[in-house]
């Protein structure tokens, strides 16, 4: 007896143990299977400027790690924001819905019309379909660290409700013109860093203008790069999706004593005293060339901890920027908003216009994607793309399945060194903010209409980008069949939005928007 139930014993030990050992190896195919599937890192710039680049251009700011993520990728010379402003542009961006069907058109301060909230953006619905929900439902673990905009801790637009597992920075943007700020979020913690916090906006008509005095105890982008590069290292052995919507080069300007000082004394003969929006700096065209030399600092710390932790082979980087450059303030005409001097550094490399407006130089932005396999390195591509393309385009790369009602389309294909399709969809862009304005993109041609929200609007303008970047003759007169195609593709393409009303004379008032 006492035989058999040795025997038993060990016959279970056996069964026990190959169950064990199968379950390992399930275990181990499943860790094998997770760690072969492609990371994303999606990082966007605040108000970087198409000229504010070496790899695009620019002369004064070195940018050494982003222009050796050009060399390693493909870099476009023709990518477009969803919006020339901070929230819509990033609507666009996260749901794939361009602006004529996105929920957020306009910047627009949430306790304007939800009194519940003290700080934060007009929230996208709990109906939204986020980039970030389709990784996390194909079992990625994702993070976004820096600027969110798109609704308040405990609205439908708390970024935990929209896909990311860890959010980390500033909910609000109002709160973002400081890098001092009172406090940043950690997913609904609000996480006090500043018990003396540095305003955002303050002039100083008259004195000396010091550093010294707008330097706090903790600056925020410090802490928000290094839980990004935590977040690398904490899921290095599975697949991630990363956000990091970095708040430089966006005033105010007060980045760290010792980056300004990268920078040459002798630009600067004038202190900026605040007069047209934002803070004090007494060296302002070294410290805005601080903040985008400080940004292409953390773009190098997260190409590093890429490295370091063995992932950069299976991670797909790709780096833009939200708009184009800060736009001049009447107030006094030798800086633009924040005292930024954006003629100073070339910052639009000669398109027309700046942030808030839909002409080139608000709405076209540096754009590179570095492949895993370093494939295409050093590749230009021309081919025409915008933010709503992004959602199918993440999709494709890591094998998701796409939603049904996207815009855009995928770009996958032209990452990957094949020949830009002949056409493409039009692009869109129906922006309620700074006047009313909308712009399409067809073919080469681009129709644009501004100041809709006056009495007078501007008449209908048609430019050749190819022949004409600069969008500085209007072809209208000789455009009659372009503007009417635009026309149809607004009717077409503009959804009705009560939060954010626009009439685009000879569209939606003619025709009942769907």
């Amino acid at each position: 007896m006492r035989c058999l139930t040795a025997i038993a014993i060990l016959l279970l030990g056996v069964c026990l143990g190959r169950d064990a050992c199968a379950d390992e190896s399930r275990a181990s195919e499943t860790n094998s299977a997770d760690r072969a599937r492609m990371n994303v890192v999606f990082i966007l710039a605040d108000d970087l400027g198409w000229g504010e680049l070496g790899c695009y251009g620019q002369e004064k700011i070195p940018t050494p790690n982003i222009d050796r993520l050009a060399a390693q990728g493909v870099r476009f010379t023709q990518h477009y924001t969803g919006a020339p402003v901070c929230a819509p542009a990033r609507c666009v961006l996260l749901t794939g819905r361009h602006l004529g069907n996105a929920e957020i058109r306009s910047n627009l301060s949430a306790p304007k019309v939800l009194p519940q909230f003290d700080e934060g953006q007009y929230p996208i619905s709990a109906e939204a379909v986020t980039i970030a929900e389709a990784f996390r439902e194909a079992g990625y673990t994702t993070g976004a660290m820096g600027k969110w905009g798109l609704g308040p801790v405990g609205s439908s637009g708390d970024p935990n409700d929209q896909g990311f597992d860890l959010f980390f920075g500033y909910n609000c943007q109002s709160v973002a013109h400081s890098f001092y700020p009172p406090h940043l979020w950690r997913n609904r913690e609000r996480i006090v860093i500043n018990e003396n916090p540095i305003p955002g906006h303050q002039k100083q008509p008259k004195g000396e203008v010091r550093l010294e005095d707008w330097i706090g105890e903790t600056y925020a982008p410090k802490l928000m790069i290094a839980e990004a590069e935590k977040f690398i290292e904490a899921n290095r052995s599975k697949p991630f999706f990363l956000y990091l919507p970095f708040t430089e080069p966006h005033v105010a300007m007060h980045p760290p004593k010792d980056s300004v000082e990268k920078f040459p004394e002798a630009w600067d003969d004038k202190a900026y005293r605040g007069q047209n929006g934002y803070l004090p700096h007494p060296r302002p065209r070294a410290g805005y060339a601080a903040m985008i030399s400080d940004l292409d600092g953390y773009v190098g710390r997260v190409m590093a901890t890429l490295e370091k932790t063995g992932v950069a082979d299976r991670t797909l980087v790709v780096f833009t920027s939200d708009n184009g450059t800060t736009h001049p303030r009447g107030n006094d005409p030798r800086f633009h908003v924040g005292g930024v001097d954006g003629e100073f550094f070339n910052s639009t490399a000669g398109l027309r216009g700046y942030k808030g407006s839909v002409y080139e130089g608000g709405i076209r932005v540096p754009m590179i994607v570095r492949l895993p396999d370093g494939s295409q390195a050093g590749t230009v591509e021309e081919a025409p793309s915008y933010f709503a393309d992004w959602f199918p385009t993440l999709c494709d790369a890591a094998g998701l399945s796409r939603p049904a009602n996207l815009d855009g389309e995928s770009i996958w294909s032209v990452i990957n060194g094949e020949p830009a399709p002949e056409s493409r969809k039009p692009m869109v862009w129906v922006f309620t903010g700074y006047g009313g304005q909308v712009a399409v993109r067809i073919g080469d041609f681009k129709v644009v209409r501004q100041n809709l929200h006056s009495n007078k609007p501007g008449n209908w303008e048609v430019y050749n980008l190819r022949r004409d970047p600069a969008e500085s003759q209007d072809i209208a007169a000789e455009q009659e069949e372009i503007i009417a195609a635009a026309k149809e593709i607004l009717r077409r393409e503009t959804a009705e939005n009560e939060r954010f009303p626009i009439t685009i004379p000879g569209v939606t008032d003619v025709a009942a928007t769907r």
